[in-house]
């Protein structure tokens, strides 16, 4: 739905490791870096979701981030990932029928607070 997301970080560093943490099962990884700006693609090569570092505007208001898995058995490895790495788990993996059946997601606070959303419609 969008060409490309882009999200200003306090620490980039951590943030780093957390999006490879929840994007690594995804199949999503860095292929563009330029030190302070991180570019994140799919198996096309083409970065889609950008990190950077915090350089414009004041303190961030939280943002909500969903990311499409494949299947139930990957939001349960981020899951579990996100548990063995400290991550806060703000909702445990789960069916979410008030969205529609078959809704299963997991929700992850990132190092900059914001509502990270891995999710399955299968």
């Amino acid at each position: 739905m969008f060409d490309h997301l882009s999200l200003q970080c306090d620490d980039l560093a951590a943030s780093r490791r957390f999006y490879e943490l929840v994007l690594g099962p995804l199949g999503v990884g860095v292929t563009m870096d330029f030190g302070d700006v991180l570019g994140w693609a799919a198996a096309d090569g083409v970065p889609k979701f950008w990190l950077g570092a915090q350089t414009t505007g004041g303190k961030q208001r939280e943002i909500h981030l969903a990311f499409t898995a494949p299947d139930r058995a990957t939001v349960d490895a981020v899951h579990r990932a996100a548990q063995e790495s400290g991550v806060e788990v703000l909702h445990a993996p789960r069916e979410w029928p008030e969205y529609h059946p078959g809704y299963y997601a997991v929700f992850l606070r990132d190092p900059d607070s914001n509502n990270v959303e891995v999710v399955t419609h299968a």
